[in-house]
This record gives C-alpha cells, sequence and structure tokens, in this order.
C-alpha cells in the first residue's frame, strides 16, 4: 500500500501554475586566483593542525570508536589524526555529487560538479515586514516563507528553519519544520539537526513520504552539521551527523570562524582552521558509512575589535575564493556564503552587503547556497521584503552563472544584414524572437523615468516588494499530496508530541 501511496503522490502536477524551478548549470567557471603552492601549503598546515593539536568529539564514544579503529590518536575526547588520514577518506569514497529528491521528481536538485543551488536564509528568530514591528518567529510565518519559496522560480530548494517558529516548543519544532516543507511545497528541504532525535523523526517522515526503501537507497534530506569552533563537534551535533550519514542522508559539515574570536585573524588563519574541521567532520561521515554523501559548507568572518560584531568583507571574500579552490580539489560539493547583511532595515547597506557576497560566493564556485534570500541583521532576523529582492537579484545573478551565449543564433549576424547603419532593431526578427525573455525585467527595481517614479506613488524598493510578497501569498495554492499520506504525516507528528516532553 505504501509503494503505491508514494507512486501516486510523486505524480508530477498537471494543474499546477507555478513554474519548476530554474535549474542552473554554471557555463561562467569558478574563479581561481590562488596557485598550486598557496593550496597545498594550505592544506599542510591543516593536516598538521589535526595531527599536532587534534580536534574534539564530546560526549559521543562511538565516535571515538570509530577513530579508534580508523587508526586515529585517541586520548580522551581528543583525536588527532594522522596527515592526509581525513583527506584520504573522503576521496575514497564520498561522492562527488548526488541528488537530493523531492517530493515533486520534477524538483529534486543535484549537488556538485557545475550545478549551482539557492536556498532562502536560515535559522533566524527574528522576522520583520513593513508596517509591522519586528517580532520573533512563529510557525505561520515559517509557513508563509515556505509557500513564498515554492512560488520564486529562482530557490530551487525550499531550506530549512526558514525562520525559527517559536511559538512551537523546541522539543517539537522538527517536527511542525519537516511537516511545513512536506505540505506547502514540493522542493526539496533541509532536514534539521539540533538533535540525535529530531534526524531520527525526519528520516522517519521521510520514510512515510517516499518508501522506507526509496530513502534508504536516496538521498531524500540534507542537513547542516555545525562545528563548534574551535575544533570541537559536541554530543548533539556527532549524534545528528551520524544519524543521517548512517541513513544515506546528505550532511553539509559547516564550520563558523569569527576571525579573532574562534579562530585567528588572518584570513589564511581563518581558512587553515575551517578546512581542518571540515576535514576531520567529512571524513566522520565515511567512518559511518563509506558513500554517504556529504559537502563541505564554510562561514567565515571577521570581526569588529570595537563591538564584537560579526563583520563580513574583503577578508571573508578572499576566504571564501580560497575554500572554493581547496573544496573542488577534494572533489565533494561545496556550500558556502550567503546574500548577508549586518543591516538591521532593508536599506542601502543590506543591499551593498548582500550584493557583494552573494556575487563573491557565486565566483568561488559554490553549490550550494543557503541564506540567498532575506537575510538581515547579521542572520538574527529573516525579512520578507529582503526576501523578495534577493529574489530578484538571483534572477540575475543566475544568468550570469550561466555566461555568454556563442551559439549562431546569439551572434545576432543575420540581425547586422537585415538592419542596415542608422537604423533600429526593435522590428528586427531577431529582436522579436527573444525580446520576451532577452534581459531580466525586475519586479522590484524601478528603471523608469522619474515622472513615472512620482505618478507611480514615489514607492520605495521596499515597498514594492512589500506589496509583491502580499500579493503571492494571496494567490498561493499549495502543490497536491494525497490526503492519505497527509493524516499519516499528522499521525505521527501528533504522536511524537505525546512521546516528547514540552520543553522550550
Amino acid at each position: 500500500m505504501r509503494r503505491g501511496l508514494r507512486a501516486k503522490q510523486r505524480e508530477p502536477e498537471s494543474h499546477r501554475q507555478v513554474p519548476a524551478a530554474k535549474v542552473i548549470r554554471r557555463r561562467l567557471p569558478p574563479f581561481t586566483p590562488f596557485d598550486e603552492d598557496n593550496l597545498a601549503l594550505i592544506e599542510r598546515c591543516a593536516d598538521d593542525l589535526l595531527c599536532e593539536t587534534g580536534m574534539d568529539f564530546r560526549g559521543d564514544p562511538e565516535s571515538l570508536a570509530l577513530w579508534r579503529d580508523a587508526g586515529a590518536d585517541v586520548k580522551g575526547e581528543r583525536v588527532r589524526i594522522e596527515r592526509g588520514m581525513a583527506r584520504h577518506l573522503i576521496r575514497a569514497t564520498a561522492p562527488p555529487s548526488f541528488v537530493q529528491h523531492a517530493r515533486n521528481p520534477r524538483r529534486s536538485v543535484e549537488f556538485g560538479n557545475d550545478h549551482l543551488v539557492f536556498a532562502p536564509g536560515y535559522g533566524m528568530p527574528f522576522v520583520s515586514k513593513l508596517g509591522e514591528e519586528r517580532h520573533y518567529g512563529t510557525l505561520g510565518d515559517l509557513d508563509d516563507l515556505v509557500k513564498l519559496t515554492y512560488l520564486a522560480p529562482c530557490l530551487q530548494h525550499s531550506g530549512g528553519v526558514t525562520c525559527e517558529p517559536t511559538d512551537i516548543p523546541v522539543s517539537h519544532r522538527h517536527l511542525e519544520v519537516a511537516y511545513s516543507h512536506l505540505r506547502w511545497t514540493d522542493k526539496p528541504f533541509l532536514g534539521l539537526g539540533t538533535s540525535g532525535v529530531a534526524a531520527v523523526d525526519t528520516i522517519d517522515l521521510l520514510r512515510l513520504t517516499f518508501g522506507r526503501e526509496f530513502v534508504d537507497a536516496n538521498c531524500c534530506t540534507a542537513s547542516i552539521i555545525n562545528v563548534n569552533s574551535p575544533l570541537v563537534l559536541d554530543h548533539t551535533m556527532l549524534e545528528a551527523l551520524k544519524t543521517y550519514a548512517a541513513a544515506n542522508q546528505a550532511t553539509i559539515v559547516t564550520p563558523f570562524v569569527m576571525g579573532g574570536a574562534m579562530g585567528p585573524v588572518t584570513p589564511a588563519g581563518m581558512v587553515i582552521q575551517v578546512l581542518a574541521e571540515a576535514l576531520a567532520g567529512a571524513a566522520l561521515t565515511q567512518l559511518v558509512r563509506p558513500g554517504a554523501p556529504v559537502m563541505i559548507g564554510v562561514m567565515l568572518s571577521g570581526l569588529n575589535m570595537k563591538t564584537g560584531a560579526p563583520t563580513r568583507g574583503a577578508e571573508s571574500w578572499l576566504s571564501m575564493l580560497v575554500m572554493g579552490q581547496l573544496v573542488r580539489r577534494l572533489g565533494i560539493p561545496y556550500r558556502g556564503g550567503a546574500a548577508s547583511t549586518s543591516a538591521k532595515v532593508v536599506d542601502s547597506q543590506a543591499g551593498q552587503e548582500a550584493a557583494d557576497m552573494l556575487l563573491m560566493t557565486v565566483l568561488a564556485g559554490v553549490n550550494f547556497l543557503i541564506h540567498a534570500a532575506g537575510h538581515l541583521d547579521a542572520g538574527l532576523c529573516m525579512s520578507f521584503e529582503k526576501f523578495v529582492q534577493d529574489c530578484d537579484h538571483l534572477e540575475m545573478i543566475a544568468r550570469f552563472a550561466d555566461g555568454i551565449d556563442f551559439s549562431e543564433d546569439a551572434l545576432a549576424m543575420d540581425a547586422f544584414r537585415e538592419i542596415g547603419p542608422g537604423q533600429h532593431y526593435l522590428s528586427s526578427q531577431h529582436t522579436l524572437s527573444r525580446y520576451r525573455d532577452a534581459f531580466h525585467i525586475s519586479e522590484v527595481l524601478d528603471t523608469g523615468s522619474y515622472e513615472q517614479w512620482r505618478d507611480d506613488g514615489c514607492l520605495t524598493a521596499a515597498q514594492r516588494a512589500s506589496s509583491i510578497w502580499r500579493k503571492r501569498l494571496e494567490l498561493y495554492e499549495p502543490p497536491p499530496i494525497d490526503a492519505a499520506l497527509d493524516a499519516s504525516l499528522r499521525d505521527f507528528i501528533e504522536r511524537r508530541k505525546e512521546a516528547l516532553p514540552a520543553s522550550g
């Protein structure tokens, strides 16, 4: 019965008007500014760090036993890894690319190679909407953001905790987050890595949705595993990492280093630490289950030495670029960057910082870009208006990554022959066949005259974005889901809530 239900559930949509997400295959090669000698130097230093200083795997005897059996030097909770061992484990069995399957097969995504996948912001406790007080996120806010992501063709991935639903107890939160992504969209999503219990429950929900055999053989979710920089993986993260990896689900091992606080102040020092931490975490997934899908994630920032606040500027850009080269040498997918900003409102600072970081991230050759839309206040706030503006920007970034079309028709020689000197091209056959999508036409940016802008109400970009997301939610229709499956998901969630104490 389950197989038939799953097959019925995963039939492609027939009545939807929601466009399929745009598959981005970058034709523009990544920027590679650092030479072989510098890359090899960073790798040697990262190996030295793991071998001489080591890394703590705290509160998890099973992880320590895996390392010990693999030949690492384990004393207490400190693991010292022989030079080259972690890199060898990753290269030997970690897949260079993998598909994450979506509830709707048309929306499955591939990570690795020349693929570029965008997902919205992740983990913000606060939400902002124009004309309303900034507030703690709720389940209603999360559902709305999942719906907006579903409607955005530039976002191939639904993300995870797009905002924290703080009206749901922490112990139950992972259940409602997973359900929101399984019900209000049919794009792939991130499972929570907040505990081993959350990972087990998420996998069980996936097995209800896709079928046990399918999940055991295929990647149906990915989870962020945050390293407790410097050089610590704690029990919570290790439980989630092992659970997802053992179930053949993807992990995104992500150190977060703020130079001067959780790592050195120099870009070279930060990158050495990030690479060492990521190598150790990614290698552990292969000890748990050889061949388990894994990618390396990077979050790097400087530190305002006057205030202690994180800053992302030239040092972060350079670190992202060199990490891109280093991860590609490992041969696994790369997650990094964001349309991130420290701005508190949607203003010129928000636009500048987000645009700079987004462009550098794409140039660095990332495969998976989380925080691609909505990021505000250094990751503390999800802005509905910035979500819309970022999505508009992503449409342009996708075109940029596609490079220049040098096909015979794109060279336009027939148009040159048709249109002589001093004539316009508006009525040429070349223009008429391409004008609908020749250039990106923004819904958010005002490119008209001052008089047109004045007559339209002198609206700011944020005001236009506010109108856009509200209208989209008014028109939203959920993707189809089999009623029996939906009932099974809700029944499982309610039973698990009864079993889990409501905490937080």
